[in-house]
């Protein structure tokens, strides 16, 4: 399977450079990955997306965004990249199918995973009350006692979510101030269903077969204390997804892949755009813009190869022996 354009994940940036490499006549290839439409898709309402007055769905943007760069010839593949090979040209991207892809140019977009809080029970408990998903399992909260940890927009947004389900919300968080955007925040504190515990992290998730509640550490005091709930939502950043690319691209000290003003690696033909770069905004819509962005650079680089290869041969053409 070849392509001209090879773009690694299918969040707003993968699909915003998928729509664009697609009006080019490019017919780009997307590797889909773990989550299709990416980490938007988990967000129950997404409010400031310029053009949708009344907000939109995260599923329903990134389906509306999958749509349209299909419109114009956008391919997709439901496998994963393990492994790429960027000492030949075309590149060749290694697939957990086992079938290997050749590309031209390749746009990476894998975005970045919730962070975990990294204590003891987490892992154990793991859809068993602990959740990073909001809109994949509030339902099955209905009338009981939830956490959410943190105290950042994804931790207000999905949190006042949750509140439509559950009898109550108990938000920890590490500050005694919230980093959440001021409307957030407003709402927050406006909801009776909303409560607070300032100065504090989880040092453990609590229970055998589900989740029964939490210890909790006060970061002022040191003092512990343990606190029934029936599940918990961390909410506390985001690991970009960059682990296939070690060796390969610069990544920063925080192992976010490195580019210049232009999406640019440190390797000719590959670009990168979205999350997976950007650990400042992580905003849809500054993802979508790098995704365009990498896509007409990829666009400018294939035609500047393809004219100086069309040189070459008639160079090569007139030195030839009659």
């Amino acid at each position: 399977m070849h392509s001209k354009v090879v773009i690694i994940g299918s969040g707003p940036a993968g699909l915003t450079a998928a729509l664009y490499a697609a009006r080019a006549n490019l017919e780009p290839l997307v590797v889909r990955g773990l989550q299709p439409g990416g980490l938007i898709t988990t967000t129950s309402e997404v409010e400031n997306y310029p053009g949708f007055v009344d907000g939109i769905g995260g599923f329903e943007l990134a389906e509306n965004m999958e749509k349209q760069a299909a419109r114009f010839g956008t391919q997709f593949l439901d496998t994963l990249v393990t492994q790429i090979d960027a000492t030949v040209r075309p590149f060749v991207l290694h697939t957990d199918s086992g079938e290997p892809i050749t590309a031209d140019t390749i746009i990476v977009a894998t975005g970045a995973s919730p962070r975990k809080l990294g204590v003891p029970g987490e892992v154990e408990l793991a859809n068993r009350g602990v959740s990073y998903c909001a809109t994949c399992d509030g339902f099955f909260f209905r009338g009981k006692s939830v956490v959410v940890v943190g105290g950042g927009n994804s931790a207000m947004d999905e949190g006042l979510f949750l509140t439509r389900y559950v009898n109550e919300l108990i938000v920890i968080h590490r500050r005694d101030e919230l980093r959440a955007d001021p409307i957030l925040q407003e709402r927050a504190f406006a909801n009776p269903k909303v409560r607070f515990i300032w100065d504090s992290t989880v040092a453990a998730v609590l229970g055998t077969d589900k989740v029964t509640g939490v210890r909790v550490r006060n970061l002022k005091t040191g003092a512990i204390t343990e606190l029934a709930t029936d599940g918990v939502f961390p909410y506390v950043g985001h690991v970009p997804n960059t682990q296939v690319f070690a060796g390969l691209l610069t990544l920063d000290e925080n192992d976010y892949i490195v580019t210049d003003a232009r999406q640019h690696t440190n390797v000719a033909g590959i670009f990168a755009a979205g999350d997976v770069v950007d650990h400042v905004y992580r905003q849809a819509i500054t993802a979508a813009g790098e995704g365009c962005k990498a896509a007409m650079e990829a666009t400018w680089y294939l035609a500047e190869h393809e004219h100086a290869a069309k040189k070459q041969a008639e160079r090569e053409a007139v030195a030839a022996p009659a």
